[in-house]
């Protein structure tokens, strides 16, 4: 939750750091593709698309920093430590678990415990979006494109 706006000054922090961040990454993406090809956009080399998707960035970053420069300020809160343990350990068991139980038990813990960062969470709801979520993994990643990982451990 954004904190109360003050009164005085200009500047949306986080809008302004957003748009350091897209712009900052738009840039790193130039300078560190600046020996590809770029081509033509008949003949794209292989520096085409991520020379415009860095400009994209770019552009995208200028118009949110311009943006949040008008706006009122806004501060930024501190960042609450608890969601990302939870989001880590959420995605770095996914890793360990889908190499040696499958897909399916990956994604189940992968969602139920990404779900503890969320203290608005319903039980209900987590149980109903993970199966969903799951069957659709299974048929998005392992049948549709064919990723080589066992979808159970037996």
């Amino acid at each position: 939750m954004a904190a109360p706006r003050k009164a005085g000054g200009t500047g949306d922090r986080p809008d302004l750091f957003t748009a350091a961040l897209f712009m900052g990454f738009g840039a790193l993406g130039l300078w560190a593709g600046r020996d590809l090809t770029m081509g033509t956009a008949s003949a794209m080399g292989p520096g085409y698309l991520p020379r415009i998707v860095c400009w994209l960035l770019i552009i995208i970053g200028a118009t949110i920093g311009g943006l949040g420069a008008v706006r009122a300020r806004v501060d930024i809160d501190k960042p609450k430590l608890w969601p990302l343990v939870v989001i880590l350990a959420a995605v770095v068991g996914f890793a360990f678990i889908a190499e040696f139980f499958g897909f399916v038990a990956a994604s189940v813990w992968l969602l139920l415990v990404g779900s503890i960062a969320d203290r608005d969470s319903r039980l209900r709801e987590v149980i109903l979006l993970t199966a969903g979520l799951t069957a659709f993994g299974v048929l998005v990643f392992i049948v549709g494109l064919g990723v080589q990982m066992p979808i159970w451990p037996f």
